[in-house]
């Protein structure tokens, strides 16, 4: 769903991008590095088929984004796709954890449709 809607949003992409470090070591590789009209944008998709430790991966991810925003001029914004029934805490994570996350304005949580529709429409 994710590759479509940015191919019909006009963004040009590539898969398993090396952008960095994660912090405290390790390779950080994205799922998605997406481009249109100079902005690129880093996506990561985290898919939650029932109650386990996807959902504690998010907040570590966030911060990797950030930081990986941060560390190059080159990437506009994050984004976070939260895809799958099994996901206990999306809603506090699209909506509210944003807050304890000092220094992470540049990336947003999404669910899968509401990326899907951005994408779709070219507006991320």
């Amino acid at each position: 769903m994710v590759l479509p809607a940015l191919k019909r949003g006009g963004y040009s992409y590539l898969k398993q991008v090396l952008v960095g470090s994660r912090p405290g070591g390790g390779r950080h590789k994205v799922d998605i590095a997406a481009e249109k009209s100079g902005d690129e944008f880093l996506i990561s998709m985290k898919w939650q088929q029932s109650s386990g430790t996807a959902e504690q991966k998010v907040p570590f991810e966030i911060i990797c984004l950030a930081e990986a925003i941060r560390e190059t001029s080159s990437y506009k914004r994050g984004y976070v796709v939260l895809g799958g029934p099994g996901w206990t805490l999306r809603e506090y994570y699209v909506e509210k954890i944003q807050k304890h996350l000092v220094g992470t304005e540049a990336v947003k949580v999404l669910s899968l449709e509401a990326f899907v529709a951005l994408a779709n429409e070219g507006k991320l």
